[in-house]
């Protein structure tokens, strides 16, 4: 592959991961409302928050090193919708544990989205962005780690709730405050 297309690719690439942190973060904010009764995962949530935040900060150093543009990304966002519309639409009544599967889900793809860019980045000898991208990587690792730790406790706990009748654990209950919410 010629010099020029490697950096081509590798630009899509990065505007299609700035657009994915982006989207992540679009779908871990409201997510915290729903969180209550799960002190924990919000604490969890918050700090990955900024974590994704400063991932999209470098992303856009990233870009603007190589002289490329961010803000233009209405084809990216468009392009992005695809692989998280499956996961936000799973097959599961209650918001926290829907939320908790589709975190993880989008967690492991950005992972092999990052493998996939520092790869390219190999390629291209950009190995200053390589760096920046493995430091997300390793972030995003994390956070897929945990919320695979987490997981069986949240479920169990949205049981427990469940059998005892909370109002936030019954998905179409009224007295609800957050049924109408959607991640």
């Amino acid at each position: 592959m010629a010099e020029t297309e490697i950096r081509d690719m590798f630009v899509i690439r990065l505007r299609n991961a700035y657009a994915m942190e982006n989207q992540a973060l679009g779908m871990m904010r409201p997510q915290l409302s729903r969180l209550e009764h799960y002190p924990e995962v919000a604490a969890k949530l918050e700090r990955h928050i900024g974590e994704t935040e400063d991932q999209v900060k470098r992303l856009e150093r990233i870009l603007e090193d190589m002289d490329e543009n961010y803000l233009n990304l209405k084809d990216t966002i468009l392009s992005f919708a695809g692989p998280t519309t499956v996961m936000s639409h799973a097959s599961v009544d209650d918001k926290v544990l829907k939320d908790a599967l589709t975190d993880f889900a989008f967690e492991n793809y950005e992972i092999a989205a990052y493998k996939s860019l520092m790869t390219i980045a190999d390629a291209g000898n950009f190995g200053d962005a390589k760096d920046a991208l493995q430091e997300t990587l390793a972030k995003e690792q994390s956070m897929a780690k945990w919320l695979d730790d987490n997981l069986p406790a949240v479920t169990r706990k949205f049981l427990l709730m469940w059998e005892g009748d909370a109002p936030a654990a019954r998905p179409g209950d009224p007295r609800s405050a957050h049924d109408g919410d959607h991640a």
